[in-house]
């Protein structure tokens, strides 16, 4: 198949790239700046995201059967996708998020009433409030990843995709990804905290019992990989994601345990955590998520396992350390205090409350 990639040189973009290039696609990537092409095997198309038409020319050259937008950010962008879709291509894969659904505009206290039935499915209610993330945040989102414009709202790139009345769109909703390369550094202040010698970590008990949906890239990357190669998506949306969803004290643990870590995690009551280590919105709201239709339509299952992806980032991350780090992340003199004071449990358990 012929599959142009919109972010096709990022994170989850570059392993997209060479799983369908090893099967024998022929790949086109639009992006900003084109130097010299070292993958002989790919188009490269200049262009910018934002101003697709400017290169509806090289694109209707290309002939795409499939165009994978890993990166649209607002309605608007996802109009303009449809509209070069319209003109050179057949299908639109699009890539959204799960902070789509409810239960996250739960979680960040934006959605008013109870908490959300879980698991999650495909067909479970979305956010009524659109504006998700306080303009803060999207500066500092916007500082990472340059492509996201001002008007951030995945529910109106989901709309735009899957109303088209002559393009076929496709909806993949993706979890926190995590891997080499990943541009949040997800797992780095654990990390940071094995690397300075750390005897103890903490955790608040709200979070260390939330649980949320997580993929590694390779496993995100080929289902994205799948959906874009197969003629029965049209009109579907994906959940892609592991299962069964770890809590956040069982992912640390694990991380812990593969890095060799000898220490110990600490779970406090909230009132009693070091206000740096807590995480504002309401951990009551957990977000599971049902990944079965992806699994049982096109037989989607990961790649690599959990222990191997996590050893993978793990060696990644200490590798590649981000170039600027909060300080006031790891203030260790409030941890020790708070450390004193706490009962200790063994890392491979579930930690005691203090």
């Amino acid at each position: 198949m012929r599959i142009l990639l919109i972010g096709g040189n990022g994170f989850i973009g570059s392993p997209l790239r060479r799983e369908l290039c090893a099967h024998g696609h022929t790949v086109a990537i639009l992006h900003r700046t084109v130097g010299e092409n070292r993958d002989q095997d790919v188009v490269r198309i200049q262009g910018d995201r934002n101003r697709l038409w400017e290169s509806i020319g090289p694109i209707e050259r290309f002939s795409p059967q499939v165009i994978v937008d890993l990166i649209p950010a607002s309605g608007e962008q996802a109009a303009q996708l449809m509209s070069v879709a319209r003109a050179a291509a057949q299908r639109v894969v699009a890539i959204s998020s799960m902070d789509v659904y409810r239960a996250w505009g739960v979680v960040h206290q934006s959605e008013p009433d109870g908490l959300e039935p879980l698991p999650l499915a495909e067909d479970s209610p979305l956010r009524r409030n659109r504006q998700l993330y306080t303009p803060e945040t999207l500066k500092a989102m916007q500082s990472i990843f340059t492509w996201l414009g001002e008007g951030y709202d995945k529910i109106a790139v989901e709309e735009t995709v899957l109303n088209s009345p002559d393009i076929a769109g496709t909806v993949l909703r993706l979890p926190m990804v995590y891997g080499p390369g990943d541009p949040l550094h997800r797992i780095f202040p654990l990390l940071k905290r094995f690397g300075d010698g750390r005897s103890s970590m903490l955790i608040a008990d709200d979070l260390a019992a939330w649980r949320g949906p997580r993929g590694y890239v390779e496993n995100v990357a080929h289902a994205i990989a799948l959906a874009a190669t197969s003629e029965r998506v049209a009109g579907r949306v994906y959940n892609v994601c592991e299962e069964p969803a770890l809590s956040e004290l069982e992912w640390q643990t694990r991380i812990a345990e593969l890095a060799k870590w000898p220490g110990r995690i600490v779970v406090l009551r909230r009132e009693r955590t070091p206000k740096h280590l807590l995480q504002p919105g309401n951990a009551a709201q957990h977000v599971v998520v049902s990944s079965a239709r992806i699994r049982a339509e096109l037989h989607y299952e990961e790649t690599v396992d959990q222990d191997e992806a996590l050893r993978r980032t793990i060696a990644w991350e200490q590798n590649n350390p981000p170039t600027r780090v909060n300080p006031q992340q790891f203030d260790y003199a409030a941890e020790d205090e708070a450390a004193a004071n706490a009962e200790h449990a063994p890392i491979g358990g579930c930690g005691q409350r203090s």
